[in-house]
């Protein structure tokens, strides 16, 4: 009796994770100036969604703003800080 062993040849993707980029609220940032930042800084943002996002900031205290590979994140992340948006840390999608 003989037996073969079969390597597989396939490859399996791995993906890389994504990040939450997530802007919390304080008592010294304008409603403006949140929504100023997040049009500025966060490729794509409209002006609707960046007021939907500044609301949730104000009234549940944070939001996810964007979400995505890391080194973006990481950019969009400190750009926002550097303009005086509190920060979370970064958080693994």
């Amino acid at each position: 009796m003989v037996f073969t062993t079969e390597k597989s040849s396939q490859t399996v993707p791995k993906t890389y994770p994504n990040f939450k980029v997530i802007v919390l609220d304080d008592d010294f940032n304008t409603f403006e100036h949140v929504h100023t930042c997040l049009m500025t800084y966060i490729p794509g943002m409209s002006e609707d969604r960046a007021w939907e996002l500044t609301n949730q900031v104000h009234f549940e205290g944070r939001a996810i703003v964007w979400v995505g590979p890391q080194e973006q994140a990481e950019l969009y992340h400190q750009q926002l800080r550097h303009a005086g948006l509190t920060m979370a840390p970064l958080e693994a999608a």
